[in-house]
């Protein structure tokens, strides 16, 4: 299973975050970053706006006081999601990773129901639910 497919399926709830987080923890430092930018840049594809921000840190179960909380509500999307996506200490980077995700989360969902309700061909909106037997490895494979 690919690295798109797990950020997806996290991004939909089709995955739960404990796994998501996990998956991320077992990455490499140049990985983490890889899927952090990845991540951003989906964001910015999804149309994030500023006032994601907020729902973004309450849903990541982040303090308004964490480093990747008050980066998104500090200037323009674009450039916050880029400093977050840049965060190198360990524990900052697991907040990103979870904060990222609820982002894509809104912002997709958002997305889905202003242009996709009445069907797409975005293969990520036709995501099955995850079969539970199955576990994600660290490298993204099952």
């Amino acid at each position: 299973m690919g690295r798109d497919f797990i950020l997806n399926e996290l991004a939909q709830g089709l995955r739960p975050m404990s796994e998501g987080t996990e998956w991320f923890d077992g990455l490499g430092p140049e990985e983490q970053s890889e899927v952090l930018l990845f991540l951003r840049h989906h964001c910015v594809q999804a149309r994030a706006v500023a006032e994601d921000g907020p729902e973004s840190i309450r849903r990541a179960g982040l303090r308004p006081t964490h480093t990747p909380a008050v980066l998104i509500t500090r200037g323009r999307i674009d450039q916050q999601l880029g400093k977050i996506a840049g965060l190198t200490p360990v524990d900052e980077r697991r907040k990103a990773f979870r904060l990222l995700i609820e982002v894509l989360a809104i912002a997709d969902g958002r997305r889905r129901e202003r242009f996709c309700s009445g069907g797409c061909g975005h293969w990520w909106h036709q995501l099955p639910a995850p079969d539970p037997a199955r576990s994600v490895k660290s490298d993204g494979t099952s």
